[in-house]
């Protein structure tokens, strides 16, 4: 049997973020697991409530289980779940470590403009209806996870899959720069010029998928 896979996805999102690369990778025989993470958008009074050490305990719960049932696993973390996924890369026996469009440096006001502008044109308003709705507190505690998180990035040394997407209007593609420089391990990074955040549901998706499972085979 190939490595297990744990999967998480971003800040007010869900498992259906990273599922295309789960089905993907379950085809060529690797388990993966999806949870639906304390962060996820559905519960506005959990996320008016919780605390990013409150989604930091959650994380390493998954982890725990992860490494009791398996011993070791590839970890899958997209946005805001793939800096959890690299502080969990330091304390848990994580074989391979993929991180999507992962949150270290957030959209510039100057970039969201842009991106809000093209976005009105082809109608596509998802991620702006979503930063009207999602609460002010929960944003609050994003950015304090993010802060406290972020130097975690330099103790990673397992092997790192960077994924960017060069039109993310979250995710400030310096990011994917930042996390490359950091790691202290083997990595590599790759570019995908057609996507936005939802990176698994883009026009690349099919070469990110390969990409991935590519690097996850590799010995």
């Amino acid at each position: 049997m190939k490595q297990p896979c744990l999967l998480f996805h971003g800040f007010t999102g869900g498992p259906f973020e990273v599922e295309p690369l789960a089905q993907h990778l379950q085809e060529r025989g690797q388990p993966c697991d999806l949870p639906r993470l304390p962060w996820h958008g559905e519960d506005d009074q959990a996320l008016k409530t919780s605390r990013w050490e409150d989604w930091v305990v959650a994380a390493e719960q998954h982890a725990d289980r992860m490494t009791q049932q398996y011993g070791s696993f590839d970890l899958v973390g997209f946005s805001m779940g793939g800096l959890l996924a690299a502080y969990l890369a330091v304390r848990y026996p994580v074989r391979k470590l993929v991180l999507l469009n992962t949150a270290v440096i957030y959209i510039s006001p100057a970039r969201l403009l842009h991106v809000i502008r093209e976005d009105w044109k082809n109608q596509d308003q998802d991620y702006l209806q979503k930063a009207k709705s999602t609460p002010l507190r929960a944003t609050w505690q994003f950015t304090r996870l993010v802060r406290h998180l972020k130097p975690e990035i330099g103790k990673v040394t397992v092997p790192t899959l960077i994924a960017q997407a060069e039109r993310d209007q979250v995710i400030h593609p310096q990011s994917a720069r930042y996390i490359y420089r950091k790691l202290g391990g083997y990595r590599e990074l790759y570019w995908y010029p057609k996507s936005k955040h939802l990176i698994c549901h883009s026009e690349d998706a099919e070469t990110l998928f390969e990409h991935v499972s590519t690097f996850l085979e590799e010995e």
